[in-house]
């Protein structure tokens, strides 16, 4: 009986977030930001066709490779820890007389303004040479290197949409949650049921806002008994489970070419149950990994130099592993038709080629995001 409230974590409001800084948070939007890098650089086959490049992934190749998607795909994460960052600055923001149209604009900028001069950059480029050499293939290059920037995208528009879901948050809770976690659902079924796929296309607002609606409760996960967490990562792992059991949906929570659909392309359920799993996992791993970057000097400066260059790295990523296959290519780096056992044991070492080649562009073009220690996108000041 001592506990009993913990029970009710998600339907009983608290007081407002508090404005301080959450390490945690910095550290594991930093974090997922690297995977995301992490796992393009080592897992992604790149493929030269007579139309220019093509990006596939191992999963295809090798079986029950899929299962590593469910820890590694980890936007779901980046979407809750983002929407706790932003309640909590905007508390801030709002407790200084900011309204919350400048706060969403400032936040919007912040991100927008370098994606928008990558993609530009790229897209300018790619139009110049297709002039110029009147090449085929360069509207493919640039589609690849710029494609990462669509989960920014997605981003961009729960922001803009921010001021909407803090305002039904304040006066309905977690009511809100069921509500976009059961429209994502319908949005689901009628799109299998009638196969609109372009309805389906809904759920891009639905489901990352969901994602995004969980981080609001973040406080009050992490300060509940711990059979909360445990509750929300098996809830979410058996959800999601028993989604990919069902057969209807893929296995793997990135795109896969053969399988018939991707689960993020747009989101579907799974992604709602890979954050439920996910936000339990990062609430029972919280009071640790804090404690480690709280005493731990090591830990802390790591945990700096992440978030320092975790959102550059992002941007600039892509345009590194685009030179790295370029220059690979002519000495045969990247001929293999699929993975073999040397693919596999040259994993390790396989980011240091593009690393190489995206420190200098970063050096040149993205300076001026190192400066910050958190990654702009959500720093929770």
């Amino acid at each position: 009986m001592d506990h009993a409230p913990d029970a009710a974590v998600l339907t009983e409001p608290t007081a407002k977030p508090s404005v301080g800084r959450d390490t945690f948070i910095d550290f594991v939007r930093a974090f997922s930001l690297l995977v995301v890098v992490a796992w393009h650089w080592c897992f992604t086959l790149i493929r030269w066709r007579p139309d220019g490049p093509h990006a596939t992934s191992p999963i295809g190749f090798t079986e029950g490779l899929w299962t590593m998607t469910w820890l590694l795909q980890v936007m779901p994460l980046f979407f809750f820890v983002g929407g706790f960052s932003n309640l909590v600055a905007w508390r801030a923001k709002e407790a200084h007389g900011a309204t919350i149209g400048s706060f969403v604009w400032s936040r919007v900028r912040q991100l927008a303004a370098p994606s928008l001069a990558l993609a530009g950059t790229w897209i300018g480029l790619g139009v110049l040479v297709s002039i110029r050499y009147d090449s085929a293939w360069i509207g493919n290059a640039v589609k690849l290197v710029i494609s990462p920037l669509w989960f920014i995208a997605a981003y961009l528009v729960i922001i803009a949409l921010f001021p909407i879901f803090e305002w039904l948050h304040d006066r309905f809770d977690v009511v809100v949650l069921v509500v976009l976690i059961g429209l994502a659902w319908l949005v689901d079924v009628t799109r299998f049921r009638h196969d609109w796929n372009n309805f389906a296309m809904l759920n891009m607002v639905l489901v990352w806002g969901a994602a995004h609606q969980l981080g609001f409760f973040y406080e009050r996960i992490v300060n509940a008994h711990r059979r909360v967490a445990w509750s929300l990562a098996l809830g979410g792992l058996f959800g999601l489970a028993a989604l990919v059991y069902s057969d209807r949906y893929p296995g793997s929570m990135v795109g896969v070419p053969g399988d018939k659909f991707s689960n993020m392309a747009p989101p579907t359920m799974c992604i709602v149950a890979l954050v439920f799993f996910q936000a339990g996992i990062a609430a029972l791993i919280r009071d640790r990994v804090l404690d480690r970057l709280e005493t731990r000097e090591r830990w802390s400066a790591m945990n700096r130099l992440i978030n320092r260059f975790s959102m550059p790295l992002f941007l600039f990523h892509s345009t590194g592993l685009a030179i790295a296959f370029w220059l690979g290519r002519s000495v045969g780096l990247y001929s293999k038709r699929q993975p073999d056992l040397r693919w596999w044991l040259f994993r390790p070492v396989s980011f240091v080629g593009p690393l190489l080649f995206t420190l200098p562009v970063i050096f040149l073009f993205g300076r001026r995001w190192l400066k910050g220690a958190p990654a702009p996108v959500a720093d929770s000041r």
